[in-house]
């Protein structure tokens, strides 16, 4: 009867032996568990704010721009005339006479022909020989000389590309704009902003200037 309190002492210790080691693992864990969920958060925003940096866009317009808003950066618009221009092709279209020849539309006025780019809705059958395919989501462009055509059954019309649409070279009679303060390109009415796809120089349209 005597050995019994001895006895509980002694599994009372061996109990505080086997606890305080226990007690000491599960807080390590607990103290691991809170660090890497906080890594984890710490990471997720940095990853979040990279992403936000690479995935910034350039200004865009709502499709139009009033006229009024733009501001051009030579006093007179650039005009490319002939004299005359051999082996044309006589075009009509909403009362206005096309003439094309050499990959170019002209119009004619006081003796010359002047550079023109055909208006959006214009249509022909056979592309220009210097076109240039550019795909944005669902459409499919043929660019040529700065103009922009979808294939509708067997002809090509003329159409204002998407906001978003890329391509690498603008014609060489574009301008160079102001709106808001900001620089901008514009040829035939599309306007394009300056940017930079794989280190690679190109034109991104941001608007559509609104001659109304």
């Amino acid at each position: 009867m005597k050995q019994r309190p001895k006895n509980r002492k002694t599994m009372k210790a061996h109990i505080k032996v086997y606890l305080l080691p226990v007690l000491f693992l599960i807080c390590l864990q607990v103290s691991a568990q809170t660090i890497r969920n906080t890594n984890v958060k710490t990471t997720t925003k940095s990853v979040a704010k990279s992403n936000t940096q690479t995935n910034k866009k350039v200004q865009t317009f709502s499709k139009k721009v009033p006229s009024s808003k733009v501001t051009y950066k030579t006093k007179q618009k650039k005009v490319a005339s002939v004299r005359n221009v051999p082996n044309k092709t006589k075009i009509s279209y909403q009362g206005q006479n096309y003439y094309y020849a050499n990959n170019r539309y002209y119009t004619q006025s006081r003796g010359s022909y002047i550079v023109i780019a055909p208006k959006v809705g214009f249509k022909i059958k056979t592309l220009p020989s210097n076109y240039v395919r550019v795909n944005y989501n669902t459409y499919n462009y043929y660019n040529a000389q700065g103009v922009f055509y979808v294939q509708t059954n067997n002809v090509y019309e003329v159409v204002d590309p998407e906001i978003g649409t890329l391509v690498y070279e603008l014609p060489d009679d574009s301008e160079k704009v102001v709106i808001d303060g900001e620089r901008y390109y514009e040829y035939a009415n599309i306007l394009y902003e300056r940017v930079k796809v794989n280190d690679k120089r190109a034109y991104e349209v941001v608007g559509i200037i609104d001659m109304e």
